[in-house]
Formats: structure tokens, C-alpha cells, sequence
């Protein structure tokens, strides 16, 4: 097998071939599907190990005062020749990694061939192809968690072991000085427990990310703005704990914590800075200094590592083996994400080259994984399953006017997209709104005419006058919702998205089977855009494959927003990115059969990737720190020699034997919302086919679903038949 090592005499790294590890009683032999690199702790060795020897002995004087004792007892030619043969030898990298069980060794009972564990420990998570682990430091992955997400258990389980040393409280205010990767994770731990986080790091890349991960605030440490920040959530008094998680030679992180925090505050000590505290500063405030070891209790200690000699929960509660399952179960329950760390994901053949590259800063990153080859575990989620909806259909209503609607939430979109264009169209009567608070029905109901408002939706489904219901709520509700109303009997408008999980859909496709209603539309609305029909009608057929390029210039969102509730909501693109993916669909006249996905370094941008039966792709760029000056949505369709190009729904061009521009500027961008609400009423009222066929709408869902699987799994997702 292959195996990461280096030698700290010359500094050479390598891939090695070296033999596989016996599996041994106490532990399991496990298959790494993915390791993770920690840029702070192992790039700090890789850099030691290019140094001179003085460098060396500089860096490491623990070590120079051990060499000076065995001279001492063993003398100078015996100290050199054991120095140098250590020196001189290979030493292992990596300490954190996910994989899948080879073989299990005796005495273990929880875990079987085959499960997926989290495994920790710098002698036994090493950067290799196999590992054997013992059975204090693996932890069984939970249901949903994605694999290379778990490769975070050990650098978790360090942040959170801090986060616990600092005991933190409800409503307190926190500093953590160092955003790299353990200062991520320590922002977001401490965000979950409700403390307010101020961040500090001399990086303005990393500050935002912490923002955007759960920090109230967060600037360079030489700077006004972290003291300004904690003066104003503190009122003055400083913040009740500061979380040293930076590294290198610079006193300033211990004597930042002294001046910003409160009198008898907690200062914990997770990362390798210097620590010459000012007495002074310290004294006058009577500081706690606590120091975080590592991934929690066990932790150098033989019999808890390696023979598995548990600590009793009464006495030790948070053990090393109990932080990583707890941090393992936050992510899948999306209380941590660990997805925009994720800086890049390399072949664990080019393990050299990335540590070069890291090395020499060619590679920025805050967190970097290492993929191995030919594993089942990439094999387990390659596919998100295309259910074909197969159904019984009930009888056609009569054609009927007025058309009579309920809507079941009235937020910013239903009030300024939809209800404005409703209101105003004849044979439309808008009976009920449905809201969680009465105040916001009140004033849809005062504002847009509906007849009743209440907050009983039971009351609403069960009200056979009704036609036709608009589910405009959350994300996380739009499956449900739409579930009941279809057993209802109601024809269902629900805006994207219409699921956000596999099992979301399929419980909707079930109700549409057990009701024989399939009378559905999800607001998908660019396909019926004016602009862009003109446009491909003038584009006209096609006979071979295209290339498609859609740009869409999201923007940031504003803090607080609760589109950037991931754990409950689903990530942004899951959100709205149904919509590009559906125009591009629409425009290839087809439905995609694969997703690849990639996301660049810490931020929400996409680069998303659709091949088509054809041979036709689609290449879809979602970004999120674009300019406000460019457009949001540009979009290219190259085929036969033609060209069309939309420019954010103001104006159109056709390229062909004759060039074709759309001949006026819209006096605002129509994006289809009034022809797609025209198309779903007359629906509606004569009981035709809906706008869209419900198979495209299950294609685009499963598609926009494959794209977090795809970033998940770092490979292709085929979207398959059931499965």
C-alpha cells in the first residue's frame, strides 16, 4: 500500500510503498476513503524538516534540551548516532481521516466490515491507504453524514475540546484569535451554544468566512475593529473568554487576549503560540489561562488509546472517542458545516505535489483533503435516484371561472412576485391566506384582497371550494406542504424548491401515486420569460450537441438572512439553483443524466457542470462574491454554428446566418413570472396539462440535489432510474 512520509533529516517527501498493517485484537483495519490535511500543524512540521539543523534546533527547543541530557548520560558519539538515526528516518503525516472497515479485530463488537468510521490519532490516521485503528479512536459515522465531511472528526474533536475547557455559557462573548481551520471550527462550536464570537486574523479572506459561519464580527488583530467590535457587545467590560488558536512566534495573540478580556475571564490555549504572558495585564485581571490537549481526556494515554480502557461516562463525560462522535453527529445534523472549509480536494497520488504546493504557498487553503482511489465509498452515493412518475391520474375538474386560491405563506417573494400579478387578473378570486403569525395574513389580506386570512391550514385543505394552493414558505416546508395538499385534492403552485433530500421528493411523487393528483408546478419561472422564448425561437431546432454557459452573479446575502440557515434550510444553491438548471434544461429540451460539482476556495460559489443524452453540457457558475455592477444572469447557448446570448433578462441576441437582437429594452427585466402564473390559472380553470410535465420537475429537483452530493462525494453523480 501507499503511505505519505518524510524525513525530517533532509526534508524529502514521499509516497511509499509499504507493507499493510495486521489488523490486531482491539481495533479495525479501515480503508481510507478520505484523510484530511491540517495546514497549521503538519505544513508547520514540513517546514521544520526543510530547515537547517541550527533552523531546526531553533524551532524545536524541547528537543535540544532532551539531546543535552542524553550527552550527558550517554555522551556525544552515542547522542549523535541516536539523533541521527532518528533524524534519518521516514515519519508519518496526517492525523484525521474517514474510511470504510477491511476487517475487524477481536474483541470488537460495534462496527462490522463495511461501516464507515471517523478515525483520529498521529500513529493511527495517518495519510495511507489502510490504518488500523484502535477502538478508542474511531467513531461509527452517522446516518447522512458525507464522507469526506467526517474526515474532520479529529480537527473537530481538538476544537471542541477547547471550546469545553473554556465553558462557555449561553449569552457570553467569546474571542477567538487565529481563524484557520481549528479557529473555524471553534467559531462555529461556539455559535451553536450561543455565544456571540468575535474573530480575529490578519487574513480578510478568513474573517469572512467566520462571518459568514457564525461570527458576529471579526478583523485583524492589529487593527481598531476587533476592539471596537468587543467594546459593543461587551459594553465595555471585554469578552468572558479568548481562544488562542494561532500559531507561529508573535506574542501579540496572549497579550490581545489580556487587553480585550473581562476581569476574572478565561483564556484557553488551543494552538502552538508563544505564551510569555504580560504578569501585569494578567495579574491585575486574575486570568484563567487554561490549556486544551488536544482531542479531549485519553489523550496520551496508552491504556485509553491503545487498549482501549474507556473512561467511565460518570466520571470523564466527553472523553477523546465521545467528542468525535459528537462532532461528527453536529455536522450530519448541520449544526457545523464543514463544506466551505474545504479549500481543495486532491488524488491521494499528487500527495506530494499538494504538500509542495501548500508548502510554497502556490496553494491557499484552510482545509485540503486527500481522495483515495477506488473506493466503494464513492461508489455509495454516485447516483441520486430520477424517480419516473408513474400514476393513475383522477378525473379532469370542469373548466370553472373563477379559479379560487389559497396561498399558504406571504413572505417577500408571494407579496412583490405573485400576488401583484394575481390580484390584477379577472377569473382569479383569492379566498384564503394561510400564514404562522396573524399580523403578516392580516396585511396580505388588506393589501391584495383576499376574503379570509386565518393560520388553520388544516381548514383550508379541507375546503373543496378551494382549486388550486400556493405553497410560498420556507424551503424546509415546501415538501411537506405540498404533500398534504396533493392528498387533498388541490392543484399545488409551490416555489422552489420542491424537496431538499431524496426522501423529501420521494414522499411528495408518493402522495402524487396514493391521490392519482398530479396536478403540480414548481416556480420555475424563466422558461416562460418572454425575452428568452423569443429568443429560442429565433435559435430555432438544433441536430447536434451544445455548450451552454449560464453566469449567475448572486450577491451576498445580508446578515441573518435565513437562506443561510444550511442545517434547516439547505445550502442557497439547494434553494434557488433549480432555477438555472431548469432553463438550461428547457433550452437543450432535455433532462440531465449527470452533475459535477466543484466549489472554489472558502466561499458559497459554484461551478456546477450538466451533460445531457446528446452530448450537449451545461455549465452553470453560481458566485457569490461577484461585483454589484455585473449583471446577475448572462447566459450563452452555442449549437450548428449558432449563438444565442441572453443579457440578464434586458436584452437578446441570436448570431446565425443573420443576426437577430431582441429590438427594445424591456422597461424591467420580465423573468416570467406574470406568463407562468397566466399558464398555471388557465390550468387550472380548464383542467388542461400543466405548464411544465411533472417528470421535468422531478429531473431538475433530482438534479439540483445531485449538486450537494456531487460537492460531497468530489466526483461526478449519475442521475439514475429508482433505485
Amino acid at each position: 500500500m501507499k503511505q505519505v512520509v518524510q524525513n525530517y533529516k533532509s526534508g524529502e517527501l514521499a509516497l511509499l510503498d509499504v507493507p499493510v498493517p495486521g489488523c490486531k485484537p482491539g481495533g479495525v483495519l479501515v480503508r481510507s476513503a478520505f484523510s484530511l490535511i491540517s495546514t497549521g500543524t503538519e505544513l508547520m512540521k514540513v517546514s521544520e524538516a526543510g530547515m537547517s539543523m541550527v533552523g531546526k534546533a531553533r524551532s524545536r527547543p524541547d528537543q535540544v534540551a532532551k539531546v543535552m541530557q542524553s550527552v550527558a548520560t550517554n555522551g556525544v558519539p552515542a547522542t549523535y548516532r541516536k539523533v541521527m538515526g532518528k533524524l534519518d528516518s521516514y515519519t508519518p503525516l496526517g492525523y484525521s481521516l474517514c474510511g470504510v472497515v477491511e476487517q475487524v479485530g477481536a474483541g470488537i463488537d460495534d462496527v462490522k466490515v463495511g461501516d464507515l468510521v471517523a478515525c483520529a490519532g498521529n500513529e493511527h490516521a495517518l495519510h495511507a491507504e489502510l490504518n488500523w485503528v484502535p477502538k478508542n479512536l474511531y467513531a461509527p459515522m452517522p446516518d447522512g453524514l458525507a464522507p469526506r465531511h467526517a474526515a474532520f472528526g479529529t480537527v473537530g474533536s481538538i476544537a471542541m475540546q477547547g471550546v469545553r475547557q473554556g465553558e462557555s455559557q449561553l449569552g457570553e462573548v467569546a474571542l477567538v484569535i487565529g481563524l484557520g481551520l481549528i479557529g473555524q471550527l471553534v467559531v462555529q462550536l461556539l455559535a451553536a451554544s450561543g455565544v456571540r464570537v468575535v474573530g480575529a486574523d490578519p487574513d480578510p479572506v478568513r474573517c469572512e468566512l467566520a462571518q459568514r459561519l457564525g461570527a458576529a464580527a471579526c478583523g485583524d488583530p492589529a487593527s481598531a475593529a476587533v476592539e471596537a467590535a468587543v467594546a459593543e457587545l461587551t459594553d465595555g467590560h471585554g469578552v468572558d473568554q479568548v481562544y488562542l488558536a494561532a500559531g507561529g512566534g508573535s506574542n501579540q495573540p496572549v497579550e490581545l487576549a489580556a487587553r480585550l478580556c473581562r476581569d476574572r475571564g478565561r483564556v484557553v490555549d488551543i494552538g502552538k503560540c508563544r505564551l510569555d504572558l504580560p504578569w501585569n495585564a494578567y495579574y491585575e485581571k486574575e486570568l484563567d489561562v487554561r490549556f486544551s490537549r488536544s482531542y479531549g481526556p485519553g489523550r496520551y494515554d496508552p491504556e485509553y488509546e491503545l487498549e482501549g480502557r474507556d473512561y467511565p461516562i460518570g466520571y470523564v463525560r466527553w472523553t477523546e472517542r465521545r467528542n468525535l462522535a459528537c462532532f461528527l453527529d453536529l455536522v450530519a445534523r448541520g449544526r457545523v458545516d464543514v463544506e466551505p472549509l474545504i479549500s481543495h480536494v486532491a488524488d491521494f497520488d499528487d500527495a506530494v505535489e499538494t504538500y509542495q504546493r501548500l508548502k510554497d504557498g502556490e496553494l491557499k487553503a484552510v482545509a485540503v483533503l486527500f481522495r483515495y482511489p477506488d473506493q466503494a465509498v464513492e461508489a455509495e452515493a454516485p447516483a441520486v435516484a430520477v424517480p419516473t412518475v408513474n400514476v393513475k391520474r383522477s378525473p379532469a375538474r370542469a373548466a370553472k371561472t373563477p379559479v379560487r386560491l389559497a396561498f399558504v405563506g406571504a413572505g417577500n417573494y408571494a407579496t412583490s412576485m405573485l400576488l401583484p400579478h394575481l390580484a390584477q387578473r379577472d377569473g382569479v378570486d383569492l379566498s384564503t391566506v394561510v400564514t404562522t403569525t396573524a399580523l403578516s395574513g392580516a396585511n396580505a389580506q388588506r393589501k391584495f384582497g383576499f376574503a379570509e386570512a386565518t393560520t388553520d391550514l388544516d381548514a383550508v385543505l379541507g375546503d373543496k371550494s378551494i382549486d388550486a394552493v400556493f405553497v410560498v414558505t420556507r424551503h424546509s416546508s415546501h415538501a411537506e406542504l405540498t404533500r398534504k395538499a396533493l392528498l387533498a385534492g388541490k392543484t399545488v403552485f409551490v416555489e422552489k424548491p420542491l424537496a431538499l433530500s431524496e426522501d423529501e421528493l420521494a414522499g411528495v411523487l408518493a402522495a402524487v401515486e396514493e391521490s392519482g393528483n398530479d396536478r403540480l408546478q414548481v416556480g420555475f419561472n424563466r422558461r416562460f420569460a418572454p425575452l428568452l422564448q423569443e429568443a429560442r425561437e429565433r435559435f430555432g431546432a438544433r441536430t447536434g450537441p451544445a455548450n451552454l454557459r449560464y453566469l449567475v452573479n448572486a450577491g451576498r446575502l445580508q446578515h441573518g438572512s435565513w437562506y443561510l440557515q444550511q442545517g434547516s434550510e439547505g445550502s442557497r444553491f439547494a434553494g434557488e439553483g433549480g432555477h438555472f438548471i431548469d432553463t438550461a434544461s428547457w433550452l437543450l429540451d432535455a433532462d440531465p443524466v449527470s452533475v459535477y460539482a466543484v466549489a472554489p476556495t472558502g466561499n458559497e460559489d459554484l461551478q456546477v457542470v450538466l451533460r445531457y443524452p446528446d452530448g450537449s453540457t451545461a455549465t452553470i457558475s453560481y458566485v457569490t462574491t461577484g461585483p454589484a455592477g455585473l449583471p446577475k444572469e448572462t447566459l450563452d447557448l452555442v449549437a450548428d454554428g449558432k449563438a444565442l446570448r441572453l443579457d440578464d433578462f434586458v436584452r437578446a441576441t441570436v448570431y446565425g446566418r443573420k443576426k437577430w437582437v431582441s429590438s427594445r429594452l424591456p422597461k424591467a427585466r420580465d423573468k416570467g413570472q406574470n406568463a407562468e402564473l397566466a399558464a398555471f390559472i388557465k390550468a387550472v380553470r380548464t383542467g388542461g396539462p400543466m405548464p411544465v410535465p411533472l417528470q421535468s420537475l422531478v429531473a431538475t429537483t433530482a438534479a439540483t440535489l445531485a449538486v450537494q452530493a456531487g460537492l460531497a462525494g468530489g466526483a461526478p453523480v449519475t442521475l439514475a432510474g429508482p433505485r
